[in-house]
């Protein structure tokens, strides 16, 4: 199996259940077409460094999965038809893992770290996702 990583934001002005039902509708996705979802870490609503279908806000969700070549294509396929999701991106991290062995060093890892509804970065940047690219990783864009 591959292992891969989607970052996605959803539209801010979603309830919390409808929130819920979009996030549910990807992990399930991923389930049905016999992925293992490694990592799933909700973010919360985080301002955008730009105007997003105009938008300035978003909830972040980022998805740590294995599944074959086929996966991220079907899933990326639902999030570009969906209109409550604004933008995503989908990083290929390995080409052969093993899942369980990534679950057990997810478990080992300790809790993520959680921040406050509400809370922003600031505007801060984070140059670890331009490390992964630059390191000759696989990248799709749904700009």
């Amino acid at each position: 199996m591959r292992y891969y990583e989607t970052l996605y934001a959803i539209r801010p002005d979603l309830e919390e259940e409808e929130y819920r039902v979009v996030v549910e509708k990807f992990t399930g996705i991923i389930e049905k077409n016999r992925g293992v979802i490694i990592k799933l870490d909700e973010w919360g609503k985080k301002k955008f460094a730009y105007l997003v279908k105009k938008f300035d806000h978003g909830f972040y969700v980022l998805m740590n999965y294995c599944g074959s070549g086929e996966l991220p294509h079907l899933l990326e396929r639902d999030l570009r038809l969906d209109e409550r999701v604004l933008k995503y991106l989908t990083i290929k991290l390995k080409d052969r893992v093993d899942p369980e062995e990534l679950l057990k060093q997810e478990a080992g890892s300790g809790p993520p770290r959680k921040e406050k509804p509400g809370e922003e970065t600031g505007g801060q940047k984070d140059n670890s996702s331009n490390e992964k690219i630059s390191q000759g990783n696989e990248v799709t864009d749904g700009i």
